[in-house]
């Protein structure tokens, strides 16, 4: 499913009970100075990250701290985060002029503590390279350095290293729960482009050997997937990111099936095994 960007006006884009993506909960916020958001999810862990400006979050009526590094945009500075537990109320503060704000949630039973994620705390893996036409950065906000403090939420940001090329590659797939080769997660992307006017493809394939399709990507689309392969591309003389949710129905590391046709190219693609790797 593919979300053109929009003024939301805080509402969420995919709400606690929607049916495209049962176990992510996903709000994009914008506050100006002195502004505050609250919300209340009885059934979602989340994760409140900074597109842009500095907020302050209050967790059930205790102040937890104070996030954000970047001012322009998503490539202006280090990513921080938070986790905030389920069923916690949480209110957002705008400290900065303006602020965007990312809302990240996944179905959890149970109620953990509340942290921050400083920029100290990210967890930088690099994989890919020119030659392959794969060269990214996955910064890891809730990854596996937070394994234990999360249930089953996985977040991260990932940019293009360069302009151009392919991400997701070789395709694969993570709807169905079949250990050891697959674990069933939702996901959601929110895409935003270097410079604005940017765009890149993301290509959808439901069944082996049959007819795929693609949804054109522009700054600040959503994608939300719940089945079949997904890789993306961006256009050449572009930048790329993608903010990343993950959500695992029965555990939180996540399993990665990939197309029998082109699972070949992991053996080809610099440090994929080890990006594979963190997302525990």
């Amino acid at each position: 499913m593919h979300i053109p960007y929009s003024d939301n006006k805080n509402i969420a884009l995919f709400e606690e009970d929607n049916k495209t993506v049962p176990l992510v909960y996903f709000n994009i916020i914008n506050l100006k100075k002195g502004e505050s958001y609250s919300y209340q999810l009885p059934k979602h862990e989340t994760s409140v990250v900074p597109a842009t400006g500095i907020v302050e979050l209050t967790v059930d009526g205790n102040k937890l701290g104070q996030i954000g590094t970047r001012n322009t945009d998503v490539w202006d500075g280090e990513p921080e985060g938070s986790y905030i537990p389920t069923n916690a109320q949480c209110t957002i503060t705008c400290l900065s002029d303006k602020a965007e704000c990312f809302i990240a949630g996944g179905i959890y039973e149970n109620k953990l503590d509340a942290f921050l994620v400083t920029k100290k705390d990210i967890d930088v893996v690099q994989y890919g390279s020119d030659d392959t036409k794969t060269h990214r950065k996955i910064k890891h906000i809730l990854g596996a350095k937070q394994h234990d403090q999360v249930g089953r939420l996985l977040v991260n940001e990932l940019y293009t290293v360069g302009e151009g090329g392919w991400s997701g590659f070789p395709p694969h797939k993570h709807d169905t729960d079949r250990l050891p080769d697959e674990t069933r997660h939702d996901e959601v992307y929110n895409y935003r482009f270097k410079p604005g006017h940017g765009f890149g493809v993301q290509v959808m394939q439901y069944e082996d050997d049959k007819e795929g399709f693609g949804y054109q990507l522009f700054n600040g689309s959503t994608i939300a997937i719940n089945k079949g392969y997904h890789p993306c591309v961006v256009a050449p003389g572009y930048e790329m990111y993608y903010f990343t949710i993950l959500v695992g129905l029965s555990q939180r590391s996540l399993v990665q099936y990939f197309q029998k046709t082109h699972a070949y190219q992991i053996e080809t693609i610099p440090g994929i095994k080890d990006m594979i790797a963190k997302y525990k």
